[in-house]
């Protein structure tokens, strides 16, 4: 008896002996990682317990042929009714004005609505007719694209700075300035409050300079807006470009210097509430927004120094192409209102004339050298760095028909806005998921295979889309390690809620420790399940109907591939 009891003992002190050494072996690897190797480890555990319950099929890799070009800027805008009127004129005489959002919005940006209807009661005549204003709220990029396509041109225009109007000239558009501005107004850089005083400890004085110096030696994280449609954000690039080269912001040292600057960019926002929503979580230390909205914002000016820079946003107003007299006198009828001092008082109360002692040089600026700028930033705001991504659509029942149809017609046509060293590849989704394209360099062979994997998608069964966004973030890292210098994107293509497979709370878990930002394009419907994914890694949220994605998606893809 005393013998096996002894041989019991010594067996349950090797196995204590053994689950010491485990355990320890264990600590020790834990305590030599840092806690982003922790998050890594944690999130590809969920991810490889999660995989085994999800039915994924891979397709037959098909080739098609790819045809740049079939649709052109006017077929790519959707119908002008996408952006209807803020304000509709019934005079015998009425002009439509193309004014960008600040102004002509909801709450503290409708200054120019209320103007408007002001002058819409106020009887005016030209020639013993009744004259108004209609008008529509609208970015000023994408009012650049309405009237430069020709697809629907406006009598006036009063774009925020006057940078979008230099671009329509170069594209051969006839304007004509009515007013350097009717409303005043200034862009800047929003400093938190700790950021301003290192700055201006450190470099003496807080400007434009000293943010890109900062940035450029990893001080602060900076934050800015897709100059492609934000005119804030195309102030900005032009004018940090400026800053490296005052003579050529086009030159080989103009482009150096964006280089450094970008490098320690962590992202560029493809709307300004992307960015304030970054700025709000404390992933940024700094960002742009004009002061008009600054100033009515009483946290913003509580918690951030307004440090102007570039052009100013005076909103100056532009007839537009060759308007017949009694137009053009109903345009400078509403450009003098505007400019009057009760007026004037007012555009006061809603934030504007609120910042005019900052003087800007001259602006130096034409169409093409501003139209370059883009270019150039495309070309350079990953730094030769590939993108990884995968395409994420939803093919289940509700997307039968035109949904799906315009999804592909939209994905097509997006193709060609997409650097060819990125990666791409495309999974499908309804009850189960299917692995439609491998990701590769996205070369012509790559598009090809694209377009066909496009040609093959139908739409029946119930929406998993965790279950497909699980699915393509197990792509999206295994991928990475084979392009170790890459950054890891996703695109959910989707019309509905899930009901069937993992929960938004069990993709999250993966999601957020990997760093993956998720844009969500969300087809005639507000999916609050996916904004809550996009906002994980503070990636943006786009509801767009089927008559406006393939537009929206192709500013996406040019903000982001």
């Amino acid at each position: 008896m005393k013998k096996e009891s002894n041989k019991k003992m010594m067996l349950i002190l090797m196995i204590i002996f053994i689950l010491i050494v485990v355990v320890g072996i264990m600590s020790t690897q834990n305590l030599n990682k840092s806690s982003t190797e922790k998050s890594f480890d944690k999130a590809m555990s969920y991810l490889e317990s999660y995989l085994k319950g999800i039915h994924v099929k891979e397709a037959d890799l098909v080739k098609s042929t790819v045809s740049f070009g079939d649709t052109n800027l006017e077929d790519e805008l959707p119908d002008i009714s996408e952006y209807p009127l803020s304000v509709e004129g019934k005079g015998e005489i009425n002009i439509e004005i193309f004014s960008s959002p600040e102004k002509a919005g909801e709450d503290q940006d409708g200054w120019l609505n209320e103007v408007a209807n002001r002058f819409n009661r106020s009887n005016k005549t030209v020639n013993g007719k009744k004259v108004s204003v209609s008008i529509r709220s609208i970015a000023s990029g994408t009012a650049v694209d309405y009237i430069a396509s020709g697809k629907y041109v406006p009598d006036g225009f009063t774009p925020s700075n006057e940078l979008w109007a230099e671009m329509l000239q170069a594209q051969k558009v006839e304007l004509k300035k009515v007013s350097d501005g009717i409303a005043k107004n200034a862009t800047g850089m929003l400093l938190s409050s700790s950021t301003y005083d290192a700055l201006q400890q450190k470099y003496g004085t807080v400007d434009l300079g000293a943010v890109v110096q900062a940035t450029i030696n990893n001080e602060i994280a900076m934050g800015y807006t897709n100059p492609y449609a934000s005119s804030t954000g195309m102030n900005f690039l032009i004018s940090t470009l400026t800053y490296f080269d005052q003579e050529n912001p086009l030159s080989s040292t103009a482009i150096s210097g964006f280089q450094k600057f970008q490098s320690n960019i962590p992202f560029v926002s493809y709307t300004t509430m992307q960015m304030r929503g970054a700025a709000e979580s404390g992933s940024l230390d700094a960002f742009i927004l004009e002061y008009q909205t600054y100033s009515n914002d009483a946290t913003l000016k509580r918690d951030y120094t307004f440090i102007p820079f570039g052009v100013r946003h005076d909103s100056p107003m532009y007839v537009v192409g060759n308007l017949e007299d009694e137009k053009s006198q109903v345009l400078d009828l509403f450009t003098t209102y505007c400019l009057s001092n009760e007026v004037q008082k007012l555009a006061t109360d809603y934030g504007f004339n609120n910042n005019v002692d900052y003087v800007p040089q001259a602006n130096p600026y034409d169409g093409k050298t501003l139209t370059s700028a883009q270019d150039l930033w495309k070309k350079e705001k990953d730094l030769g760095k590939p993108i990884i991504a995968v395409f994420v659509t939803d093919i289940s029942g509700s997307m039968a028909g035109e949904p799906l149809a315009r999804l592909k017609q939209s994905l097509r046509n997006s193709m060609q806005y997409i650097n060819s060293n990125n990666q791409i590849g495309l999974v499908s989704y309804s009850t189960d998921v299917t692995i439609n394209l491998p990701i590769n360099e996205f070369n012509l062979n790559q598009k090809a295979y694209f377009n066909g994997a496009l040609d093959g998608l139908y739409a029946n069964g119930k929406t998993a889309t965790f279950d497909a966004i699980i699915v393509a973030a197990n792509m999206l890292v295994k991928k990475q390690q084979e392009v170790p210098d890459s950054k890891m994107m996703m695109f959910v293509l989707s019309d509905g809620d899930t009901n069937t497979g993992h929960s938004i709370e069990e993709a999250s878990n993966i999601i957020q420790n990997l760093d993956i930002p998720i844009y969500t394009i969300g087809y005639n419907a507000d999916i609050e399940a996916l904004d809550k994914i996009s906002s994980i890694n503070e990636a943006a949220n786009i509801n767009a109907d089927s008559d406006d994605v393939i537009y929206q998606l192709k500013n996406l893809f040019n903000s982001n591939l």
